[in-house]
């Protein structure tokens, strides 16, 4: 089995439900008392997130690159980015470390595309709605087409990601909010619904609508898992 360094803690609540995904993955394939190998750096995202909201993303990069790096040196075999904004800089990531990264995006878009859906919705913190990074890796190799939000529901569930879900709280008037724009993407066509923030999936589960949701975080997970156990 290989060796996944995390780079995780933004924020920490997602990043708890990474390391349940990889360790059941696991068990669920070896049986007994198998267990994933982990190696785990956890950020405070308080300085990550500073970074963000000032648009200092190349110093946020460098960071992430150097923690990237240290992770390799321990013996890490993969390396993933246990957010889905944060692959803003995964370009830059990936040129500090020669293991390969498992780009979130690209694990959903895999998924999805494998699935005949050729257009979906995006929720996520507004950097990944409003921006291209995210985006391009769907329509351009994967040739889906993706809808957003409008200004204020972009708004409205950028606040909620960072106001309550990375702190742990899961209110269900935020739950209707979401539930609400979710049937505005599927009135303007959307056949499915990415979950492109890890903490989403905190608030909505499957049962709660009846298009269908990917969830990234089980994604990348299971991506990782795969890539673990191969050759």
């Amino acid at each position: 089995m290989k060796t996944v360094g995390l780079l995780g803690g933004m924020s920490w609540e997602s990043t708890i439900t990474y390391y349940r995904l990889l360790n059941e993955g696991i068990r669920k394939r070896l049986g007994g008392l198998h267990s994933a190998k982990i190696l785990m750096y956890s950020v405070d995202f308080a300085e990550i997130e500073a970074l963000m909201s000032s648009g200092q993303w190349q110093e946020a990069g460098s960071a992430l690159a150097d923690i990237a790096a240290k992770l390799e040196q321990m013996g890490a075999d993969l390396l993933m980015i246990c957010t889905n904004t944060m692959h803003k800089v995964a370009d830059q990531v990936a040129a500090s470390i020669s293991i390969p990264l498992i780009h979130i995006a690209d694990a959903t878009g895999r998924r999805v595309s494998s699935d005949g859906i050729e257009m979906v919705g995006l929720l996520g913190t507004r950097f990944t709605m409003e921006e291209d990074f995210y985006r391009s890796m769907l329509e351009g190799r994967y040739g889906m087409k993706v809808v957003t939000p409008s200004e204020p529901d972009r708004r409205m569930v950028d606040d909620v990601i960072f106001n309550e879900l990375c702190l742990g709280k899961i209110e269900p008037g935020s739950r209707d909010a979401y539930l609400q724009i979710i049937d505005s993407l599927q009135a303007r066509g959307a056949e499915a619904i990415i979950l492109g923030c890890t903490e989403i999936s905190l608030l909505l589960k499957p049962e709660d609508t009846d298009i269908a949701l990917y969830d990234t975080t089980e994604i990348h997970a299971e991506r990782a898992i795969a890539e673990m156990l191969s050759p």
